[in-house]
C-alpha cells in the first residue's frame, strides 16, 4: 500500500482527441488493451529482468503526462477517512464495474470522471506510442496509472495502493519510497511469475509491518528487511489492543482479525508520520497501543463486498467469498463453517447446502475442492465467469484471456475433481442440462451439475424463491424438465444455503444478479 504525490505536464483536451465521452465507449477501450494473461506472460519471459518492468512503468507515466516525485505509504482508507482525510483507493479486480478499483473517499469514482480521466490518459498514451514502438500499457498498468492521474487530479490527501500480482514485479512499485507498508499473510499466488514457493518472492520492503507468518515467510521477510535497511514489526494479536470490550469489525471471518490489526499499525503509523523516524533494522514486535474513538469506528464500519459477505433473499441465502488460494480457501471454509450453522439453527425445518464454484488460471482446483468436501453440501454447481449467456451490453466484465470453450472444459474438470474426492463413480449416459440454442454441456452425476452462466446457475438454485432472480423483466434461461427435476429438494426446503467461491470474478458475476443496486 503507497502514498504517492505527483506532478502534471497537462494533458490534452477531450475534444482534441476526437473520441466520444460514453462511460461505456472507455471501457471497450480499455477491454483493447493487452490483457493481464498476455501481460503475465510478458513478465514471465522477462523474470530474469524485473527492472525492466519498471522501467517500461516509468516511460508510460512520463507519457502520460504524470511524474512520480516522492512517495509515502497510505494505508486503511476506512481509518483515515473518519479522521477527516480525503482519501483514494485502488484495488484489483472489480467485482461488478470497472469503476470499483478506483474510488475516492470509499465511493467508486463516477461514470462521468472515469470516462473523463480515461481519455485524458489514453489520448495522451495514444499519441505518444508511435515514437516509443507502437507500444501500449497492459490492462492492469494503464489502470493503475489512471488512477495515478485521478488521484493527483482529485487532490486527495492519501492514496491507498493495493498491489497486484505483488512482489518486485508488481506495476505499483513504480513508487520508490514509502514511509510505512503492510504485509498481510503470504500465500502462493502468481506462481509462475514470482516463483512456487514463498521463499522465491522477491518483496520490495519499505519500513513495514507484517501480521504474523509461518517461519519460512517470515525468515525470508527478515532477510530482505535487513537487506534494504528497513525496520519490520509483528503486530499484535487484536486482542492485545487497549480498548474498553472487544473490537467489532465490520468484515466476517476470523482471519480479518489479524488484517484489523495490521490496519491499527499502519494508520497508528501515518498519523505519527510528522515525528516517528524509522532508523532501525530487524524483526520486533509492533506495540499494541489504545485506538481511538476513530480508529474503532472505522473498524466496525469497513465494507468490502464479496469478501466474507452475506446476503439474505428470503429463503435463500448467499454466503460469497472470493477466495483463490489454497490459504483463502481454508479462512473461506472456516467463515462458512461458524455462519451458516447459525442460520440453520433458525431455519425450523431441513436446509439445503448447494457450492457455486469456479476458479480460473492457474489455481489448483482440486486442492481448494478438497478442502470444500467436509462442508456437506447437497449439490455442487459450477459454471465459468460469465455474467449471461444471452448476450447484453456488459463491457466491465469481458474476458478475453480464454475462450468459451475452455472455460466450459474448465469446469467439467471441476466437476469431475468433486466427483473424485467424494467417491463418486461417473454416471453413463451423460444428460444436457441447458437446451434451446444456449451452450450445451453435459451432466455426469446427479448431485453435481454444469451451467453455461452464472446467471442459469443462480436460477436453477434459488428455484424461483429469490425474488430478485425471478423479476419478470429478467431473462429465465431455458432447463430441460429432467434436470428441473433434479431439484425437488431445492422447491421443499425451507431455506437454501448457497456458497459462491474460488473466483472473485464469480461472485463479481453473481453479485451484478444478486444486488442490482450495484449495476448503478
Amino acid at each position: 500500500m503507497l502514498l504517492c504525490t505527483w506532478h502534471s505536464n497537462g494533458m490534452k483536451s477531450l475534444r482534441s482527441c476526437g473520441v466520444m465521452n460514453v462511460f461505456q465507449d472507455a471501457v471497450c477501450t480499455l477491454n483493447t488493451l493487452q490483457t493481464n494473461a498476455s501481460a503475465l506472460e510478458q513478465v514471465k519471459r522477462e523474470r530474469g529482468h524485473p527492472e525492466l518492468q519498471l522501467q517500461a512503468m516509468r516511460g508510460f507515466l512520463q507519457r502520460a503526462g504524470l511524474k512520480v516525485s516522492g512517495s509515502t505509504c497510505a494505508f486503511t482508507e476506512q481509518i483515515l477517512r473518519n479522521y477527516g482525510f480525503r482519501t483514494g483507493f485502488y484495488s484489483s479486480p472489480h467485482l461488478v464495474q470497472v469503476r470499483e478499483r478506483i474510488r475516492i473517499n470509499g465511493q467508486p469514482i463516477g461514470k462521468e470522471l472515469f470516462t473523463k480521466y480515461f481519455w485524458q490518459v489514453y489520448c495522451r498514451l495514444e499519441e505518444t506510442k508511435d515514437a516509443h514502438g507502437g507500444s501500449m500499457p497492459a490492462y492492469f498498468r494503464f489502470l493503475t496509472i489512471l488512477a495515478f492521474h485521478i488521484f493527483l487530479q482529485e487532490k486527495v490527501d492519501l492514496a491507498v495502493f493495493e498491489v497486484g500480482i505483488g512482489g518486485a514485479y508488481d506495476c505499483t512499485n513504480i513508487i520508490r519510497r514509502s514511509w510505512v507498508c503492510g504485509i498481510s499473510s503470504l500465500g502462493i499466488d502468481h506462481t509462475s511469475i514470482l516463483g512456487d514457493t514463498i521463499e522465491k518472492i522477491n518483496t520490495k520492503l519499505f519500513p513495514a509491518f507484517t501480521v504474523k507468518q509461518p517461519d519460512g515467510p517470515m525468515k525470508v521477510l527478515q532477510e530482505r528487511a535487513e537487506e534494504i535497511g528497513c525496520s519490520l514489526s509483528v503486530c499484535p494479536d487484536l486482542e492485545e489492543y487497549q480498548s474498553e470490550g472487544s473490537l467489532r469489525l465490520g468484515l466476517a471471518g476470523h482471519h480479518q482479525r489479524s488484517n484489523a490489526s495490521l490496519a491499527l499499525q499502519l494508520s497508528h503509523t501515518w498519523l505519527q508520520r510528522h515525528f516517528l523516524t524509522v532508523e532501525f533494522s530487524g524483526v520486533s514486535p509492533a506495540p499494541a497501543f489504545q485506538p481511538s474513538p476513530a480508529m474503532i469506528k472505522g473498524l466496525a464500519e469497513t465494507e468490502w463486498p464479496g469478501r466474507n459477505q452475506t446476503l439474505k433473499h428470503g429463503p435463500v441465502t448467499y454466503f460469497l467469498d472470493g477466495a483463490h488460494t489454497t490459504r483463502s480457501m481454508q479462512a473461506c471454509v472456516r467463515w462458512f463453517n461458524e455462519i451458516a450453522p447459525q442460520h440453520e439453527r433458525n431455519a425450523g425445518g431441513p436446509v439445503m447446502r448447494v457450492l457455486l464454484f469456479n476458479a480460473t488460471g492457474e489455481r489448483d482446483c482440486a486442492a481448494m475442492l478438497k478442502l470444500l468436501v467436509p462442508c456437506l453440501f447437497d449439490f455442487a454447481v459450477f459454471c465459468p465467469n460469465i455474467t449471461e449467456a444471452i448476450a447484453t451490453c456488459n463491457a466491465d466484465q469481458q474476458n478475453f484471456n480464454v475462450s468459451v470453450e475452455n472455460m466450459l472444459t474448465r469446469c467439467l474438470d471441476n466437476q469431475q475433481s468433486w466427483r473424485v474426492l467424494n467417491g463418486q463413480e461417473e454416471k453413463p449416459g451423460a444428460e444436457l442440462l441447458i437446451g434451446g440454442g444456449l451452450p450445451l454441456v453435459p451432466e455426469r452425476q446427479s448431485h453435481t451439475l454444469v451451467f453455461p452462466c452464472i446467471l442459469s446457475a443462480l436460477q436453477w438454485i434459488s428455484q424461483g424463491r429469490d425474488s430478485v432472480l425471478s423479476d419478470p423483466n429478467r431473462c429465465v434461461i431455458p432447463v430441460k424438465p429432467s434436470i428441473n427435476a433434479k431439484a425437488d429438494p431445492l422447491r421443499e426446503a425451507v431455506n437454501i444455503h448457497v456458497l459462491i467461491t474460488g473466483s472473485l470474478h464469480l461472485v463479481g458475476g453473481a453479485l451484478k444478479h444478486l444486488d442490482p443496486a450495484l449495476n448503478s
